[in-house]
């Protein structure tokens, strides 16, 4: 199983970065995925999810501002970051996640605002 992401990079203050993970290695529609996030010296916590089935939620503070989406007949999961500020720098991590065992995550990809 591989989780590969890519997007992140160094953005100002009010924009945007779109993030990308491409899964390999399983049945990517019957998985729930999600992205967390981990700031220096804070948990890593869950940013965005959404279902096998198409349920999406959003922790408050990105809610408006980002918009995950999945793209399942190419085994990939997106998540759009607009007016992105300070506060959402941190590595970004795609999880995938089937039942309560079959949990992988990516490796992370950067993200940084900052003027």
């Amino acid at each position: 199983v591989q989780l590969v992401e890519s997007g992140g990079g160094l953005v100002q203050p009010g924009g945007s970065l779109r993030l990308s993970c491409e899964a390999s290695g399983i049945v990517f529609s019957v998985y729930a995925t999600n992205w967390y996030r981990q700031a220096p010296g804070k948990q890593r916590e869950l940013v965005a999810g959404i279902s096998s089935g198409g349920n999406i939620n959003y922790i408050d503070s990105v809610r408006g501002r980002f918009t995950i989406s999945r793209d399942n007949a190419k085994n990939m999961v997106f998540l759009q970051m607009n007016s992105l500020e300070p506060e959402d720098t941190a590595v970004y991590f795609c999880h995938v996640q089937s039942g309560f065992s079959r949990r992988f995550w990516g490796q992370g990809t950067q993200v940084t605002v900052s003027s």
